[in-house]
């Protein structure tokens, strides 16, 4: 007889029961309100306590249609997405269970939010990306090249997002996320929904105007947060970037 799946309620069940437990934690849809389909699985992390022994071990990896189970050790947890792809995921994950008296929601809260030094660094470095992307997207558009320029035009998208919300001292949530994230948590000096259909745009066409409109706001937001050596580094390159008397910006 086949035995019947291990479902989420199930294994929260178990896992409550076991000492060696001392954090659950609920990532993906499930923990975003409002972003659950018939398709949404139950993705949870399972924070043993370091050097624990349990039974739940053998379910490390476990996935299913209904559940997929992360099982970590608490200094793997900590380090879990510091830095990595993860680190999202977690800073928006739900407490389902905490034995370490509020240890758990703190450490979801540091991988929240980055560090002064760390946002500083990441932003200088995305910025750089952004112009860089940006520069060869006007470049191939002034000489033709119209795959090559909506291409560079789609990587400055992704590294505008890593941008602004690195100097907002955030990890950029996954696309899936984007318009829930901003909706709840916008970025400051931006209008959401200005900013939304800048990046609709521009991923979607390219748009040198557009790109150029966006690269104004960016430059002045970060040369306010001490990136101008960034930016002068490129020197007369900038004003390609740089908006021009003629260009058309859609309202």
């Amino acid at each position: 007889m086949t035995a019947e799946p291990l479902t989420y309620d199930a294994f929260v069940a178990l896992a409550t029961a076991d000492p060696a437990v001392v954090g659950l934690v609920l990532k993906g849809s499930r923990a975003h309100e409002g972003t659950i389909t018939r398709h949404s699985d139950h993705d949870l992390y399972v924070v043993l306590a370091d050097d624990a022994t349990t039974d739940l071990t053998r379910l490390a990896g476990h996935r299913t249609a209904a559940l997929d189970l992360v099982v970590v050790s608490l200094a793997e947890f900590r380090a879990a997405g510091m830095p990595g792809f993860e680190r999202y995921a977690l800073a928006r994950a739900q407490v389902v269970l905490d034995r370490l008296d509020g240890g758990i929601a703190r450490i979801l809260a540091a991988k929240a939010r980055l560090s002064a030094g760390e946002a500083f660094r990441e932003s200088g470095a995305w910025l750089d990306a952004y112009a860089n992307a940006l520069y060869r997207c006007v470049k191939n558009d002034r000489d033709g090249h119209t795959l090559a320029a909506r291409l560079d035009a789609a990587d400055s998208i992704r590294f505008l997002l890593e941008l602004l919300f690195a100097l907002d001292r955030r990890p950029r949530p996954y696309n899936k996320y984007l318009t829930w994230e901003l909706a709840r948590h916008p970025l400051p000096g931006w209008d959401t929904d200005e900013l939304l259909r800048a990046v609709d745009r521009v991923a979607a066409t390219g748009d040198v105007a557009e790109q150029r409109h966006l690269f104004a706001l960016v430059e002045s937001a970060a040369r306010q947060a001490g990136h101008g050596e960034v930016l002068d580094a490129w020197g007369e390159d900038l004003d390609l970037m740089r908006p021009r008397q003629g260009d058309r910006v859609r309202p």
